[in-house]
């Protein structure tokens, strides 16, 4: 995952490409101003709380006139959105996005460069100027390995038969020689690719590179829904993606490459939390590596979240207090009703109060200021669905410590220092804490100077900054992985 936990009730990162339909788009009005035509590749960021979000508008004139258009999102992966209806007349182009209810509206300059306007989206409205561009820059992204890859690359495909999941992947092993130590990388909060593909970066891409080139196997799967893989996501939680993980293990064991004794996890975020869940149900795993993995229940780390973003976004002390007041009431009517309803109803019940005691300076502090009851509405929806998620109700309650303290083999805990999602000292200290109770003597905790969540180089640790930075992954964090795991598969090997 990556992107923060708490999405809307922190950030407004996420909230624009929810759903990815097929590449459609409705007929719209032609038009032109001042002699432009709008056809074309448009582009603009949006500033959605801190971070930088690329949206790019594909606008093409049939043979008839009619405009038709597609939208992607290239910082979250999205491509071919599909629109329900453009309009382009006297300078003024309109977009609608059904799907994903969306609305931009903007005016074309005299000479047809840029479109000044607004996107408006679930009660949220953000100032959007697209620019005509030829075709999207490319990031720059120096550790992505270019093929030809000196090791073997197969497009494999497995299932977890118990969820009835086919699960869509690649594996990576040195060209000659092994059987070879292995590790499943497991994704972060979210529905993730392969690659683990966020904020423009592709982490476990880079990671498996690095592993596979010092002699260690790599299988990276999409996750449930997402790419080549079955399933729904939205209806999973972290015990179903231990499954998927060890549905993975079930898989490697099979292969000739591959050492069936030498076999571990690797979970990056909410894979962090998935890695013990199922390393303490299989006695197959032979190590895990948590990469900003969590100590804290959800809630704990929701609420750690919500103060350090909002504090390196400039909130004062009084913004983050009614911000945590608020997530406090949802969470207390999530955890004590059960019933979706009952717990829809306490809630609304519960922010109109709240709300109705609020100060505009206040208002305007938590973003409801000039919104509109219709708006609101439309916000408080999208909270509600998200808070009643499968994903979400199981995430906000569930405590690790318990699998931590059942895990029997080697772990490695890793936290950057200027994490701001999870937050190494306080998460890092509780997985150690748990280890411990455990009776565990075989583990390292390490926090990594400097690092944010995506373990870059970082100058402040705020999403805002994840998809400025070129690095991907910093190569400091990749040896201690990589020096780590062959340690450790090292010893299992000599003793036999």
């Amino acid at each position: 995952m990556n992107r923060p936990l708490a999405l809307t009730l922190v950030t407004l990162v996420g909230a624009l490409a929810v759903a990815v339909g097929p590449g459609w788009a409705a007929a719209g009005e032609a038009g032109s101003a001042a002699g432009q035509d709008i056809a074309g590749t448009w582009l603009g960021a949006l500033d959605a709380g801190g971070v930088e979000i690329r949206v790019v508008f594909n606008i093409t004139r049939q043979p008839d006139g009619t405009l038709t258009a597609t939208m992607d999102s290239p910082d979250q992966g999205a491509k071919d959105i599909p629109t329900t209806k453009v309009t382009f007349a006297d300078g003024s182009l309109r977009v609608e996005a059904e799907v994903i209810g969306g609305l931009y509206e903007g005016k074309m300059a005299e000479d047809g460069a840029k479109i000044e306007g607004e996107w408006r989206q679930s009660g949220m409205s953000l100032p959007l100027t697209l620019s005509r561009v030829e075709k999207m820059p490319e990031p720059n992204r120096p550790q992505e390995p270019k093929q030809p890859y000196p090791y073997r690359e197969e497009e494999v495909a497995y299932e977890n038969s118990q969820a009835g999941v086919k699960l869509a992947a690649t594996l990576t092993y040195p060209e000659s020689g092994g059987p070879f130590p292995a590790v499943v990388l497991i994704t972060g909060s979210g529905p993730q690719d392969r690659n683990e593909f966020t904020f423009g970066h592709r982490p476990f891409l880079v990671l498996a590179d690095y592993l596979t080139r010092r002699g260690i196997a790599v299988l990276c799967a999409d996750d449930r829904g997402v790419g080549g893989s079955t399933g729904d996501w939205s209806q999973a939680t972290a015990e179903d993606f231990a499954q998927d993980a060890l549905a993975g293990v079930a898989y490697l064991k099979t292969r000739k490459e591959v050492d069936p004794a030498r076999i571990g996890l690797i979970g990056h975020s909410e894979g962090g939390e998935v890695a013990p869940l199922a390393a303490s149900q299989s006695p197959d795993v032979a190590f895990i590596v948590l990469m900003a993995g969590t100590g804290l229940t959800g809630e704990e780390v929701i609420y750690l979240q919500q103060e350090r973003i909002l504090k390196a976004q400039g909130a004062s002390d009084e913004t983050i207090a009614l911000s945590r007041a608020e997530s406090e009431a949802i969470f207390s009517a999530v955890k004590q009703e059960p019933d979706a309803a009952a717990a829809e109803k306490r809630i609304r019940e519960t922010m109109a109060q709240l709300r109705a005691g609020y100060t505009e300076e206040e208002r305007k502090a938590l973003g409801l200021s000039g919104l509109s009851e219709a708006a609101a509405e439309a916000r408080l929806e999208m909270e509600l669905k998200q808070v009643q998620s499968p994903w979400f109700r199981y995430f906000l309650t569930y405590d690790p410590k318990p699998a931590l303290m059942e895990v029997k083999c080697p772990v490695l805990a890793i936290g950057g220092e200027k994490d701001l999602q999870v937050p190494p000292k306080e998460n890092l200290a509780a997985i150690e804490e748990a280890l411990k109770a455990g009776g565990h003597t075989r583990y390292t905790i390490k926090e990594l100077p400097g690092l944010n969540h995506l373990f870059q180089t970082a100058a402040t640790g705020s999403p805002s900054e994840y998809m400025k930075t070129e690095e991907t992954i910093s190569p400091s964090a990749l040896a201690v992985i990589g020096d780590w795991v062959l340690e450790q598969m090292g010893e299992r090997a000599g003793r036999g």
